[in-house]
């Protein structure tokens, strides 16, 4: 049974997609999503510079179409899903490729969503940090106290794997967090260089805005089971994607507890569908070391795939 896993911000890189010009099917999805988005978002995916890459409203397309492109490559091929999730952001990429979202619905509202989660960002600025070595009940307890302080708002925002939890919220929060996390034995807390504090209730603008447009999206019953962010469990239904998709923006990201679900499902080789590794290291660190794992992001890797 395979699972395919599509990768959310921190993914981009200076090239993404650049060979995937060379097989037809992907190269139809960059074209497209140009005509799309009425700009050539494919010039900044395939060119050198980082910096163009890292604009939320940028970044997230970026992704979401490195993804698509790639899965209609895999597609043409025979590779297909049985069960598909994506990191945050990914979860939209995951949606569209297995049908739930038309590719040009979809990546319009991606855009958008990027934009709102940049304009939050302005209204409520706010902070992140990875906690590492610290179990989930010590560190949802650490952010019950830090709150409590009168710092702010810190949650946890992404179960990533079971020694890696993100926090999120308002800054002065999120560093007594940190400290408190410390202090009850996390091996290292890292701040993250975002824009906004994402999946936390400083997200409400962007909730706010989005469901506007998710009210006027067209979503069908995909054609394998997605696994949700927010609840971790599989669901073929219209009307939960939608509400899922909305309450994502302020609600963790439960992404350990999603590939636990899958592999309990009978999952076994988790296919990372699009920029880079980083989903496959979690799948390692969440299922162990010899949990079967492969990337579909170069032309090379797809066609491996394929062979």
């Amino acid at each position: 049974m395979t699972a395919f896993l599509f990768p959310g911000q921190g993914s981009q890189a200076p090239g993404m997609a650049a060979d995937l010009t060379d097989l037809p099917e992907a190269k139809a999805l960059l074209d497209q999503a140009d005509d799309v988005l009425g700009f050539a978002l494919t010039e900044l995916m395939f060119g050198e510079d980082p910096e163009a890459l890292k604009p939320t409203e940028i970044t997230q397309p970026a992704l979401y179409v490195h993804s698509l492109a790639a899965t209609a490559a895999l597609a043409a091929r025979g590779v297909r899903p049985d069960v598909a999730a994506g990191h945050s952001l990914g979860e939209w990429s995951a949606l569209a490729a297995v049908g739930a979202v038309g590719f040009a619905d979809g990546l319009r509202a991606v855009r958008r969503r990027g934009e709102l989660m940049a304009q939050a960002g302005d209204v409520r600025p706010g902070a992140m940090s990875a906690v590492l070595g610290l179990d989930a009940e010590a560190l949802e307890d650490v952010c019950r106290q830090a709150a409590a302080s009168g710092d702010g708002e810190v949650v946890p925002a992404n179960y990533n794997d079971p020694g890696q939890i993100v926090i999120s919220g308002d800054a002065p929060a999120v560093e007594r967090a940190g400290a408190l996390a410390t202090e009850a034995g996390a091996k290292r807390v890292i701040p993250l260089p975002v824009s906004g504090a994402f999946h936390s209730p400083l997200m409400a603008f962007a909730k706010d805005g989005l469901a506007a447009t998710l009210d006027a999206l067209e979503i069908t019953a995909p054609s394998c089971p997605v696994v949700l962010n927010v609840t971790a469990g599989p669901t073929t239904d219209p009307d939960e994607i939608r509400q899922r998709l909305l309450d994502q923006l302020t609600a963790p990201v439960r992404w350990a507890q999603s590939l636990e679900r899958m592999a309990a499902d009978g999952a076994t080789r988790f296919v990372e569908v699009g920029t880079g590794k980083v989903l496959s290291g979690l799948v390692r660190r969440t299922l162990g070391r010899d949990a079967q794992t492969a990337q579909a992001g170069t032309a090379a890797e797809i066609e491996a795939l394929a062979g």
